[in-house]
């Protein structure tokens, strides 16, 4: 155990008084967190109801029922209600008061109140109106994590728009494989940004997004790289000012009604159009800000992301609570791994959120945050993206002291969620995330469909939840729905990740079900052999994948990028294999190492192991990535090679 909370911060923990007012107006017992929790996916009707009541959610029409069908999918949430969700974000707002804390390679430390906020949401909404926008139509956003992007979704929700974006960092095709399948009739982007202190102009890929996407009627651009209006274009400035001085007005739309569309990685096939309505995204950001994060008037919330990643709809839901958020937009690594903690630093960042890749790349670079900085409002970290491994947690303690809560979590896209993550009342272990989140039904599944408990098991959720996708657009049978998260367990949604439910309630994530290597009946997340192998400091980087063979075997084949100046020698080699033997199993260990110049990821960190390994199997590369939704594509070359080399010549 590295952390547990004293009995003053349990006390001012939201969750604590959801808990009393559980017990005096549900009548059910609530001796911790366990019991919390399992009343809370037994009596759906009463934690969900009781979420809606908790919160003061205001509806323009009352719901008839909480739950009217159960079955998965095609659960429906609240029917008959009427609401909005941009109404919660405003609602008894202090004008005068920080929202909004921004920085970037491009701008200074800035910071909007929620005067500006409302009064530039109110602008964008009625300039959009303008342009013909109405409930129901598309708004797609390629821009960057700046304040204007929070208000024109906001605008767009208050307006029953559905909203959809990508980073400006993503390739044209890429966008276009996103854009196209829900036929957006406006484009909000920017003309370029800076990253690692270079210029990246997007001229040219507005052109092409404009060509590709025969719905748009308009196209909107914000001078951010160049400060120079874009021609044949309305810029954003003639938006906001045919909007200026009108009053924020809130469509009441069904609590179904699509609030946004997110996509998959889309790093194998078209990207899965994921969509989510108003009052699901609206109850279970609640519960999840307010309860698990625990969100509060004085904290100021960070989390290092893009527009194209989840992450980023859930970091400007925390302006449903009374925290501000801190946005960053730009490289973390420069002009060094501290540029984040300086920003924590200048801004007094009480909760920082970030991925596990990056607080192990400041724990690999030797980087010391709290040297020379103040960092004394820092109380929490955050970590997701892929499962942070013991050594991290033990890094952030050492850095931080004993004071710190550092949460894990885990979920994605498909819920804009948490399935298992941070709990401010319970203690924290090294390795482990603290619990599964409150109204979610996560369990442990054998093959068979039973669970299990201390062993590693298919993550599966059994029962619904509000935020599970309403369908995917296009998939108007939902089939490709059913086929995503069903095939396995009907009725029950498979997740694609392995899991660990420990006999104390905590969970540990081993990695995508679908990459995870079986030696044996022995079954080991890609995640434990990374920490294995990372845990040598000439390694910076890895990827293993399990490649299968025309004999029925399988070879593991392990890629790594090793630090300047080391070579993969015998001698490495082997240590990497003594050390996967002890510290994962000798039936891991792999039966070829390779050095790599980089390992391929998506745009929002994921390595690509299910499509290096098609790759190996003989698939060609483009059929299984898109090179536009990649960070660096180039890096696919060195398998693609390697595949060619392997394949047998014609007699």
């Amino acid at each position: 155990m590295l952390w547990e909370p004293g009995a003053e911060r349990c006390e001012r923990a939201r969750i604590t008084a959801f808990a009393r007012w559980v017990e005096e107006n549900r009548g059910v017992r609530v001796e911790d967190y366990d019991a919390l929790w399992r009343w809370s996916v037994t009596d759906l009707d009463g934690f969900w109801s009781g979420i809606w009541e908790y919160f003061d959610i205001q509806a323009d029409a009352p719901y008839e029922r909480v739950l009217a069908g159960r079955e998965m999918p095609g659960a429906e949430w609240f029917p008959g209600a009427k609401l909005n969700y941009a109404r919660h974000i405003f609602r008894d707002r202090d004008d005068g008061a920080v929202a909004i804390r921004h920085a970037s390679e491009l701008r200074v430390l800035g910071e909007w109140t929620w005067g500006e906020l409302r009064r530039r949401t109110a602008a964008i909404a009625a300039g959009l109106r303008r342009l013909g926008v109405g409930p129901g139509d598309r708004v797609v956003a390629y821009l960057p994590n700046i304040p204007e992007a929070a208000a024109a979704f906001f605008a767009c929700a208050s307006i029953g728009a559905v909203w959809s974006s990508c980073s400006p960092d993503f390739g044209v095709r890429s966008v276009v494989d996103r854009f196209a399948q829900i036929e957006p009739k406006v484009l909000l982007a920017v003309d370029g940004y800076r990253y690692g202190g270079k210029d990246f102009d997007r001229a040219d890929v507005l052109d092409a997004l404009r060509a590709q996407l025969p719905t748009l009627e308009h196209t909107v651009v914000r001078s951010y790289l160049t400060g120079t209006p874009v021609e044949a274009t309305l810029s954003w400035e003639e938006l906001e000012e045919s909007g200026e001085g009108a009053e924020l007005e809130f469509e009441p739309v069904p609590f179904d009604h699509p609030l946004w569309v997110l996509y998959s990685s889309g790093t194998t096939g078209l990207p899965k159009a994921i969509v989510q309505g108003h009052g699901g995204t609206l109850l279970e950001q609640l519960k999840n800000i307010e309860l698990h994060l625990d969100a509060q008037a004085h904290d100021r919330v960070f989390w290092f992301t893009t527009t194209g990643w989840m992450m980023w709809n859930l970091l400007v839901s925390v302006l449903l609570t009374r925290a501000s958020i801190v946005l960053y937009d730009g490289s973390p690594g420069h002009p060094d791994m501290g540029t984040l903690w300086d920003l924590a630093e200048r801004t007094r960042i009480t909760v920082f959120g970030t991925s596990a890749g990056y607080l192990s790349a400041c724990m690999k670079d030797g980087i010391h945050p709290a040297e020379g900085r103040d960092l004394s409002a820092l109380h929490a970290i955050g970590s997701t993206g892929s499962p942070l491994s013991p050594e991290g947690f033990a890094w952030c303690y050492r850095e931080f002291g004993d004071d710190l809560w550092l949460f894990s979590a885990s979920g994605g896209t498909d819920i804009c969620s948490c399935l298992v993550g941070g709990v401010p009342t319970l203690p924290v272990y090294e390795g482990e995330i603290q619990a599964r989140s409150l109204g979610m039904a996560v369990a442990a599944w054998d093959p068979d469909g039973k669970e299990v408990v201390g062993e590693v098991g298919e993550l599966v959720v059994t029962r619904p939840a509000p935020s599970m996708p309403l369908y995917f657009w296009g998939d108007t049978d939902g089939e490709r729905l059913r086929d995503s998260y069903f095939a396995m367990y009907p009725g029950t949604w498979r997740h694609g990740d392995w899991i660990e439910i420990t006999d104390r309630g905590t969970a540990i994530i081993y990695g995508r079900s679908d990459s995870t290597i079986n030696r044996g009946g022995i079954r080991m997340g890609t995640s434990e052999i990374y920490r294995a192998v990372l845990a040598l400091g000439e390694v910076t980087d890895a990827l293993v994948v399990d490649v299968p063979q025309p004999d029925g075997g399988s070879r593991i084949e392990l890629f790594v990028v090793v630090r300047e100046g080391v070579e993969l020698d015998e001698t490495l080699t082997k240590a990497l294999a003594r050390r996967i033997r002890e510290d994962c199993s000798p039936r891991h260990v792999p039966d070829a190492v390779h050095a790599i110049a980089a390992v391929p990821r998506t745009l929002s960190g994921k390595v690509l192991e299910v499509p290096v390994k098609r790759i190996l199997m003989g698939e060609r590369a483009e059929k299984v990535a898109s090179r536009d939704s990649l960070a660096n594509p180039e890096a696919l070359d060195f398998f693609t090679r390697l595949a060619q080399e392997r394949r047998p010549s014609a007699p």
